[in-house]
């Protein structure tokens, strides 16, 4: 007769004795399709093999998302993870308690705005502190936290912001090709006054660790030029790759970091999609976000790097459209959810 796991030993391997790292789960934007991609992310048997999943959120949105989805489950409020047992169909969530229980889906509303925002702070206390070994955020609505008063350009702002970090990168991540970014929420013509070697050297490096820390030991990187054909040896542009990045690549290939380029971008992507290379290194934000999202959005993670804690994300918006139908796809947020795990830091025993 086989034994069922105690919640004790859920989270636990019986070939090992460590633990599985602990994830922090942030609700999102509760108008949006985050509680309905949730809760079957987390009652996902994959995810209880890869993780330890604590909500930050509102426990009676998320019964709410149950609801509409025709799931039957425990939505359990906790008031720390270590409180927290993990045992399939529970959700383990630090219930705020911020909305009101007639929000309407699929609406702009400053209270989901304002409430997402306390989601990530308490996530973010709680891996200053430990208690947590990783972040996995559903999507909030950017107007939706301007209008609540709280004027970041999305998570990745907000976290660098709320645990004192200065830089970090944004990484999308999807099966067939990885990017990271030299700079994000910016005009163009801020973006390219921004570059300079030191950002794209540092840029660089983040991604070479994270693609270390995410099992690729010598992780071949390609980076993308600045201007049509990466300037075409002075033909487009005023030779920005010679003096943005091609100093940049100098120095990492010096300390053993395999990155190539400057490549034109319209073709760096096509030959990692094929595996050419293990991540591309795009130099503003639609350089990087158009064709991850042509070459596989459904599957896609985005990533904060350089963090004091790993951060992931599903690669999609809050979906309004769709928001308290049933219809969201909860696949992205599996993904979310093992690629936070797999690249935490190794947990300690609580």
């Amino acid at each position: 007769m086989n034994a069922v796991p105690s919640a004790a030993t859920a989270g636990h391997t019986a070939a090992t004795a460590a633990p599985l790292p602990v994830i922090a789960v942030t609700m999102g934007d509760g108008a949006g399709i985050g509680p309905e991609v949730i809760v079957p992310a987390l009652l996902h048997p994959d995810t209880l093999r890869d993780c330890r999943p604590v909500v930050v959120g509102d426990a009676e949105r998320l019964r709410q998302a149950a609801g509409v989805l025709g799931i039957t489950c425990e939505i359990v409020p906790v008031d720390t993870p270590a409180q927290a047992e993990f045992t399939p169909g529970r959700v383990n969530v630090i219930d705020l308690g911020l909305l009101p229980a007639d929000l309407p889906w699929g609406e702009l509303s400053a209270v989901a705005g304002d409430a997402a925002y306390h989601y990530v702070r308490v996530a973010a206390e709680l891996a200053m502190r430990g208690e947590v070994d990783g972040i996995c955020t559903a999507p909030l609505n950017k107007e939706a936290l301007h209008a609540a008063g709280h004027l970041y350009p999305g998570h990745t702002e907000l976290l660098a912001h709320l645990t004192g970090v200065e830089e970090v990168s944004m990484m999308l991540s999807t099966p067939r090709v990885k990017v990271i970014h030299v700079t994000t929420h910016i005009g163009l013509i801020d973006a390219v006054n921004r570059i300079e070697p030191g950002l794209v050297e540092r840029t660089v490096r983040r991604g070479h660790e994270a693609m270390v820390r995410a099992g690729t030991t010598d992780p071949v990187i390609g980076v993308c030029g600045i201007n049509p054909h990466a300037g075409e040896n002075g033909l487009f542009g005023y030779g920005e790759e010679e003096t943005k990045i091609v100093p940049a690549l100098e120095t990492v290939r010096a300390d053993g970091i395999d990155a190539r380029g400057p490549l034109p971008a319209d073709t760096a992507f096509y030959l990692a999609s094929r595996g050419d290379y293990d991540l591309i290194v795009a130099m503003y934000h639609d350089q990087g976000h158009g064709p991850v999202k042509v070459l596989g959005i459904e599957a896609g993670v985005n990533l904060t790097v350089g963090l004091p804690v790993i951060r992931t994300s599903v690669d999609h918006g809050t979906a309004f459209d769709i928001a308290g139908t049933g219809r969201a796809e909860a696949g992205s947020m599996v993904e979310a959810l093992r690629q936070a795990a797999e690249m935490s830091t190794a947990p300690v025993a609580r």
